[in-house]
């Protein structure tokens, strides 16, 4: 059998200023209909930023769905059809005020696959300079430097839910500590 579910039909029901809410008609591996609710979205960045001395430059946010304050690696939306890596240059800059001589892609995150086609693109910045943050309005924000073992140990024990954060972090301290090993 295969898996594969064509699309018969769609409908939008929703235009937010973000995200777009869709109803489709589709057909099932095994001849079915059945409906699939999509929540489309057009992506997002995230930026674990390595100091020179070792450090994660992370930001705490009002989180307003989870009525907290949240830490997590510096992150934006990406606007429709924005190039991932100007986007991550722009929100490293904006809410740390840094700039990165380096920056590596270190993978794709889907954010929940059963509903929202969201894609988070996950990067690593070193060679960083400093200069003021600058968020967009509305957006507040308080800078930190962290230990990555601070952080691998914060994810670990549930410190730490934004689900981007857990990933970049422990994707970026492994790609650190392999490189540290070989070297």
């Amino acid at each position: 059998m295969e898996l594969f579910e064509k699309k018969i039909k769609s409908e939008q029901i929703f235009d937010g200023k973000i995200v777009k809410l869709f109803v489709d008609d589709v057909e099932l591996p095994d001849g079915r209909m059945a409906k699939r609710e999509i929540v489309r979205h057009p992506g997002a960045v995230c930026v674990v930023p390595v100091t020179d001395d070792g450090c994660v430059i992370m930001v705490r946010q009002f989180r307003y769905p989870f009525a907290s304050v949240l830490l997590e690696v510096p992150a934006g939306k990406l606007e429709y059809g924005e190039d991932p890596l100007s986007a991550v240059r722009r929100e490293l800059s904006e809410e740390s005020g840094a700039e990165a001589k380096n920056i590596e892609y270190i993978g794709k995150i889907y954010t929940s696959v059963a509903i929202f086609d969201e894609q988070i693109y996950t990067y690593l910045a070193t060679g960083l300079t400093f200069r003021d943050a600058h968020p967009d309005e509305g957006e507040f924000l308080e800078v930190e430097k962290i230990p990555p073992d601070t952080l691998v140990k914060m994810v670990m024990d549930g410190e730490i839910p934004d689900a981007k954060t857990q990933i970049a972090i422990l994707k970026a301290d492994k790609i650190l500590s392999e490189r540290k090993a070989s070297k």
